[in-house]
């Protein structure tokens, strides 16, 4: 009984002081059996709000919840504040809140305060209504060992671009010797 207690309050404080969360959905193993990703994990925004992490997207202007499907099951892996290295990893139940019922108004209260650079400001909540999802991660009381590996997966496929190599005659260009008037 201490073990799941302690499990968590660990679960509980580091949630609530990361601010960057690692999500798996969809048919994610659970953290204990977990031998490398069976899908891409995502960064994501989010509120610890009454037990559970709180988010908010897939709609214009905010995050991809790709493959968080109510009643479905995550895995969430949370980094340290200060270092940034993995904590805990825990698995985790998704429940999309119906749109203006009292639980989805509370949420959305704590996610309104927490989001950065809205672009519509005190509106927010009328365009998460209309065009969003916003999602609980209600933990199920498991937590797994952490990985040995790094889990580096190749990058998700994106029309992004890098940039391109220097042109040859750069260098000469930018370190070429100032003539002495």
């Amino acid at each position: 009984m201490t073990e799941k207690l302690l499990d968590q309050a660990l679960v509980e404080e580091a949630t609530k002081k990361s601010g960057l969360i690692w999500v798996t959905g969809g048919d994610a193993p659970a953290p204990e059996h977990r031998e490398g990703p069976a899908a891409p994990s995502r960064p994501l925004w989010h509120v610890w709000h009454e037990g559970a992490a709180c988010l908010v997207g897939d709609g214009p202007g905010e995050q991809p919840l790709p493959a968080l499907a109510d009643g479905g099951d995550a895995v969430v892996t949370v980094r340290s504040k200060d270092k940034g290295g993995r904590l805990v990893s825990w698995a985790a139940k998704v429940v999309e809140l119906t749109p203006r019922s009292p639980e989805w108004e509370a949420a959305v209260g704590d996610l309104k305060g927490k989001r950065l650079n809205a672009p519509d400001g005190e509106a927010v909540p009328e365009r998460w209504a209309a065009t969003c999802r916003v999602l609980r991660l209600e933990p199920r009381g498991t937590t797994g060992a952490l990985p040995d590996g790094s889990l580096a997966a190749p990058p998700v496929p994106t029309p992004a671009t890098t940039r391109r190599a220097a042109p040859a005659g750069l260098p000469r260009l930018l370190f070429k010797k100032r003539k002495r008037s």
